[in-house]
């Protein structure tokens, strides 16, 4: 039961590092629309990187974000944290797959495998944390805004690209508690359970009567007895 749990962690863990990789370079990460006299519809979308922009026609345009250092502080936080956590997942998924029992890469032994397994739980803890924390990062800004009645610029609302990260990280954190359970939990091995100390029994076979009065009347010459 317990290998198909790690192994379940270890599918988990990398769903959730292909997800964020997928949420990463997402276009829509906030949209809104806004409705015109002469364009009818305009639905403006960002992500991280650039800003677009499409009209009724369906005709859209998009421009990257001219300066780094010109972005808002929760934008740069937000990159950093996203291109970390996919770095730690991928960290994770290379120290679980030898650590895994199903799997055998240079005869590890299974305590080694265990350490493995934790170290990579850990990994993936990391990386599923740094995505929910930039993903919410991010929709708190999103919702401040919209809902703050003197904020006279464009208003947003949450884009599909961040639940998909919400569900991403959650996938990270549930292949971490998968991993970390069966390496904590796992039972010792019982060829490697040190045999208990035998201690062989010393038998005194008793010495036979015709030896003991062979020697007994050895010391003595016959003349003894006359």
């Amino acid at each position: 039961m317990s290998m198909a749990v790690e192994t379940l962690g270890f599918f988990a863990a990398a769903l959730g590092l292909l997800l964020l990789g997928v949420t990463l370079p997402n276009s829509y990460w906030r949209v809104s629309t806004i409705h015109g006299n002469v364009i009818t519809t305009n639905t403006i979308f960002e992500n991280l990187w650039y800003s677009c922009a499409t009209d009724s026609l369906g005709v859209s345009n998009c421009w990257e974000f001219p300066s780094m250092l010109a972005l808002s502080g929760y934008v740069q936080g937000c990159r950093a944290l996203m291109i970390t956590a996919i770095l730690l997942g991928f960290l994770g998924l290379l120290l679980a797959m030898p650590g895994l029992r199903c799997t055998t890469v240079g005869n590890i032994a299974a305590p080694r495998k265990a350490r493995l397994l934790a170290a990579a739980g850990a990994f993936h803890a990391l990386a599923g944390t740094c995505g929910m924390v930039a993903i919410s990062w991010y929709a708190v800004n999103i919702t401040t805004d919209f809902f703050n009645p003197l904020y006279v610029g464009t208003k947003y609302e949450l884009g599909p690209a961040l639940y998909l990260g919400w569900s991403a990280s959650l996938l990270s954190l549930l292949g971490s508690v998968c991993l970390f359970s069966t390496c904590c939990c796992a039972k010792k091995d019982p060829a490697t359970r040190a045999a208990p100390p035998y201690k062989a029994s010393a038998a005194v076979m008793p010495r036979a009567a015709s030896d003991e009065s062979g020697v007994s009347f050895g010391k003595y010459g016959k003349n003894a007895y006359v």
